[in-house]
């Protein structure tokens, strides 16, 4: 089909790889503007459009969608379909109704659970045993538009944010080429949404929301930790520097300690006792250091015991 493509972050890239794979005639892809990186702030690419400068495709990189200009742009271009995966902008409705097949939509989420800008640190964050990907054909709403396929996939014991994220990038871009071929050959059956959401709306993560909140219980703590993995990451803080946890797991026993205190470090161990039970901390970062298991950080830097972290 001939297409345009807007995306913008690592998630999106799959999806424009696997379209340009199957023969599809992508006369655009449009991503957020280029952003300053590195000491010296030089501009650089989206990791959606440096894959479009990989693939030889044009690439579009508006500071604002809703303006005369893009629409005269993709209304020149005549697309049979706008795909969106992750875009980072709002479609307007103009837009919405140009396309033969309108604008669809890929959502790493089984809707109308976690509608949002970061539904798979939501799912990890809340302790589901699984999401997927939906593709919907999009509205004027916000992830409401009609489910037109879903592919699900369990949320392992083990399972961050980063390791999720690549999962779902890669299931949801064979899945929305095969919608695609569903949708031009008639077949795709699209289902109506319910107006609300079955889970809470899956609001974009801050920085600020990495910092441990050691009151909750260390169950809710570790998947904290994977919920956060790699970015903004857990943290807390260790004699006023910034102590990031990569790892952790849960222990069953308490130790009668205040939340946020150090009950155990040693040979068996780095214990922080929460709300309930105790974390065990495996992987942690120094501010300034690098990430490193429990024992070699415990070698280089001393932490007594009921040592309160915050």
């Amino acid at each position: 089909m001939r297409m345009i493509f807007c995306g913008t972050p690592d998630f999106a890239v799959p999806a424009l790889r696997e379209l340009k794979n199957a023969g599809h005639d992508i006369q655009l892809v449009i991503s957020m503007p280029d952003k300053p990186k590195g000491r010296k702030g030089e501009p650089t690419p989206c990791p959606v459009r440096e894959e479009a400068l990989r693939l030889g495709l044009p690439t579009y990189t508006p500071e604002k969608f809703n303006t005369d200009e893009v629409y005269e742009k993709i209304r020149g271009i005549s697309p049979e379909i706008i795909i969106v995966t992750a875009y980072g902008k709002i479609i307007p409705k103009r837009v919405l109704e140009l396309p033969k097949y309108g604008c669809v939509n890929e959502h790493a989420s089984i809707l109308p659970a976690y509608r949002g800008a970061a539904p798979i640190q939501w799912a990890v964050l809340d302790g589901c045993e699984k999401t997927g990907v939906t593709i919907m054909q999009m509205g004027e709403g916000l992830d409401d538009g009609d489910i037109i396929s879903v592919c699900e996939i369990p949320i392992e014991k083990d399972e961050t944010s980063d390791s999720l994220f690549d999962k779902l990038a890669e299931e949801g871009a064979k899945l929305l080429v095969n919608t695609l071929g569903e949708i031009e050959s008639g077949k795709a059956v699209r289902t109506p949404q319910p107006k609300e959401s079955t889970t809470a709306y899956a609001r974009m993560i801050t920085k600020a929301d990495g910092q441990i909140d050691w009151s909750k219980s260390a169950a809710e703590l570790e998947r904290f930790v994977r919920g956060m993995n790699s970015w903004p990451g857990a943290y807390t803080k260790l004699d006023g520097k910034t102590l990031k946890i990569w790892k952790a797991e849960v222990s069953a026993e308490d130790s009668g300690c205040g939340p946020g205190t150090v009950a155990k470090a040693g040979k068996d161990g780095l214990f922080v006792q929460t709300g309930n039970g105790l974390l065990e901390l495996l992987e942690v970062q120094l501010e300034g250091k690098k990430r490193m298991g429990f024992a070699d950080f415990l070698r280089g830097n001393k932490v007594e015991e009921l040592t309160k972290l915050g």
